[in-house]
């Protein structure tokens, strides 16, 4: 078999696939050239963000007390023969000793809808817990940035929510009504 058959169309288009990326890495080696992928800004905006795990603590005081916040979803849910899986988790907001919030993610089917599973968090002032942020969907990470002396969070990939002074509100401008 000769070269010209060896490097027929198709094994040559195979060959170039497979070897011109690999001369252009080395020519970027050779010149100590080096290619960065750029980081989205929203990414890079949100460097520190440390995500909130949300899972079952059967038997705690957390689940014990994000089931007594979420009563009525519960008993309602019990009504229609459906038991939701409590899913919780804490992070602090603040530099204060004792403003711990509870996130609270009650998953079933009926609760559930196609953007997911809606997530609350609360805070305990005063030995009263507090909604500070009501039925957000995706993850939610705390933030290092602060406003008025807690922590940012963030929601999903790009939604920011900041401390108003009394409860967590969305920076994502709202679309206009329609007339």
């Amino acid at each position: 078999m000769s070269i010209q058959q060896l490097l027929s169309r198709p094994v040559a288009v195979l060959a170039l696939s497979i070897l011109l990326p690999a001369a252009l890495f080395d020519a970027d080696a050779a010149t100590g050239k080096t290619r960065h992928h750029t980081r989205h800004a929203a990414q890079s905006a949100n460097t520190g963000a440390a995500p909130v795990i949300l899972t079952a603590h059967p038997g705690t005081k957390l689940d014990e007390d994000a089931r007594k916040l979420n009563e009525d979803d519960l008993q309602d849910a019990a009504k229609h023969h459906d038991q939701p899986v409590v899913l919780v988790g804490s992070a602090p907001l603040s530099s204060g000793k004792n403003d711990e919030a509870l996130f609270v993610q009650l998953q079933s089917a009926r609760l559930c809808g196609s953007a997911g599973c809606t997530t609350s968090v609360y805070l305990k002032h005063n030995n009263t817990w507090n909604t500070v942020l009501d039925s957000v969907n995706g993850d939610i990470s705390v933030l290092p940035t602060r406003h008025k002396g807690m922590h940012d969070l963030l929601v999903s990939p790009n939604d920011r929510w900041i401390w108003n002074g009394k409860e967590y509100q969305d920076t994502l401008s709202a679309p206009p009504a329609p007339k």
